[in-house]
């Protein structure tokens, strides 16, 4: 699977750097109108674009001021994908959450980050809600069975933006 170069968003830190001219670096957030602003040059659209491009048009503008500009633009801060990637627990748990996605986390590291099930949840009727690009995928989850048994065959590995849903049992 070929992954796609990052296109830097609104809220994305990014350091401008100059070689040999460092007087020309800044580390600035990404504006919401997508610019940011460089020395010399003013306002170069950022958002929506891979570093290398932005390098590139910075280096365009700067080669009126500066003899054979080298300029490298480096994400230090990826903020505008927060809420994309994230994992959200909800319905009858301790405390419902929407906490940072990590590589390896599963159903379990997150409903436990909720503060585990309440005595009025139903664990066994559980869901994992997937959003992909033609539908949403739901996976029962047998959360009672994960935390009461070690059984570990539906303590699914999570992906970002992935809701996990514990209902309350009827009474």
């Amino acid at each position: 699977m070929a992954v796609e170069a990052y296109q830097i968003g609104v809220d994305d830190i990014v350091q401008v750097s100059v070689w040999r001219n460092p007087e020309l670096g800044i580390t600035v957030p990404v504006r919401p109108d997508g610019m940011i602003s460089v020395p010399l040059i003013g306002d170069v659209a950022a958002g929506g674009r891979i570093p290398a491009d932005v390098a590139k048009d910075i280096q365009e503008k700067l080669a009126v001021y500066v003899r054979d500009p080298q300029v490298a633009v480096i994400l230090t801060e990826l903020r505008s994908h927060e809420y994309l990637s994230r994992v959200r627990v909800t319905g009858a748990v301790r405390q419902p959450v929407s906490i940072p996605y990590r590589p390896g986390m599963t159903v379990l590291d997150a409903v436990l980050a909720a503060g585990g099930v309440t005595e009025f949840a139903a664990p066994d009727r559980s869901s994992l809600y997937r959003k992909t690009p033609d539908q949403t995928q739901s996976f029962s989850v047998r959360l009672d069975r994960i935390l009461n048994r070690g059984d570990l065959s539906t303590n699914f590995t999570v992906a970002p933006g992935d809701v996990i849903t514990v209902p309350e049992r009827v009474l």
